[in-house]
């Protein structure tokens, strides 16, 4: 809903609150309430980045990104659970481009099944204004959120010979994995998104920044439960790339360089070897 792990954190605990000041066994239907309390504070938090125009992402910032190391044999059923219901980084850019009313829609029904009868009573409109919503963000989505492909492991082929050809310096090599129309965006800090489009401009920017910085070392990682990578610099993250992978190549990657937000996620541990 808000693509910000501090923000998720905020909303989550505001309605910890609300639930410990109300009386639980007068509830008839604790997950329903909660659905929609959850839902007014995340519909508030938008409506008030965008009183504050620091939204919609024309482009301002990245959400935050969820990673985890890359584990080749995961047998754990809830890790897959989760890694299944993770949300791309792609797809969060493009709910960033929706009214708050219609992104609550979207999510809470084509994400989590909530009834249009319950995002109604949220947003204070009738069920039938709720399906118009959920139904025009999709139209929005539609095109503009590429589907990644489903073969985790041969995302991570793509992944790995996209950084053996920028470490070699392999222009060919890194043309053969950028679809012709990737769209490349970097968030640098700035309060501005650097977008680049194309595989040749994409392939230069990976070669130039594999030269021009020595001791750069790319990661495979898991970023929103796709293949990616993290880059560390003497031993310090400094940056974090979101890739959707489709048909064998790459056709988005968002990049993360902003070192005050890299400084506040807390990945100790994850790629110390």
């Amino acid at each position: 809903m808000l693509g910000s792990t501090s923000e998720a954190d905020d909303a989550l605990q505001e309605a910890w609150i609300r639930l410990s000041r109300s009386n639980a066994g007068e509830i008839d239907n604790l997950e329903a309430w909660l659905v929609t309390v959850v839902g007014r504070v995340a519909l508030n938090m938008l409506r008030s980045r965008k009183s504050r125009r620091e939204e919609p992402l024309d482009a301002q910032h990245l959400p935050d990104p969820i990673v985890v190391e890359r584990a080749d044999g995961i047998d754990d059923p809830e890790h897959e659970a989760l890694l299944s219901d993770s949300v791309g980084l792609a797809l969060l850019v493009v709910l960033e481009t929706l009214t708050p009313a219609e992104r609550l829609a979207y999510v809470l029904h084509d994400m989590f099944s909530v009834p249009f009868e319950e995002i109604g009573a949220i947003l204070e409109r009738s069920p039938e204004a709720a399906r118009q919503l959920a139904s025009r963000a999709r139209r929005r989505i539609r095109g503009a959120a590429p589907v990644p492909d489903a073969d985790l492991t041969a995302q991570w082929e793509v992944v790995e010979a996209f950084l053996a050809a920028a470490r070699d310096g392999d222009f060919d090599a890194l043309l053969a994995v950028l679809d012709p129309d990737i769209v490349e965006r970097v968030d640098t800090g700035s309060g501005t998104i650097l977008e680049v489009r194309g595989a040749h401009n994409v392939a230069r920017r990976a070669l130039m920044a594999a030269s021009q910085r020595a001791g750069l070392v790319g990661r495979p990682a898991l970023i929103n439960g796709a293949a990616g990578w993290v880059s560390v610099l003497g031993g310090e993250l400094y940056a974090i790339a979101a890739l959707t992978v489709q048909n064998g190549r790459v056709t988005t990657m968002d990049i993360l360089l902003d070192p005050a937000r890299l400084a506040r996620l807390d990945l100790t541990g994850l790629f110390d070897s």
